[in-house]
């Protein structure tokens, strides 16, 4: 697979699970590169793509995370894409990780080996 096919991991440098993510398709023989999404923020018009694709925001955001559980309850309950896109641009950290972005054009988020060989047909 060449770098040109090979999916695009968004998360955190220091995520446990993005790490593994990594490498767990570089044990594939799937390079991956991990971009890191507090250094390099997301655009907002890729987030709404994704955010549809996967089914809607509650899918994109980890609201099991610490930064959702401390929000104010007042944040909690975001109705727009614009109130979402405010949200995290706010706290980065509330997008699923990692966010992987397929040579198909899919989106998945989070990481389980079994997703990951069916995206890659292993």
């Amino acid at each position: 697979m060449s770098s040109d096919t090979a999916p695009i991991l968004y998360g955190l440098a220091k995520c446990s699970t993005c790490i593994k993510a990594k490498q767990w398709l570089e044990a594939q023989g799937v390079p991956a590169e991990l971009v890191d999404y507090r250094d390099n923020p997301l655009p907002a018009a890729s987030l709404q793509t994704w955010s549809r694709e996967l089914g809607g925001w509650e899918k994109l955001v980890n609201r099991a995370s610490m930064t959702w559980r401390q929000l104010p309850e007042e944040r909690k309950s975001p109705v727009s894409d614009e109130e979402w896109l405010s949200l995290i641009a706010e706290f980065p950290a509330l997008v699923r990780r990692p966010l992987a972005t397929w040579p198909d054009g899919t989106v998945t988020a989070g990481f389980t080996e079994k997703k990951y060989r069916e995206k890659l047909g292993l």
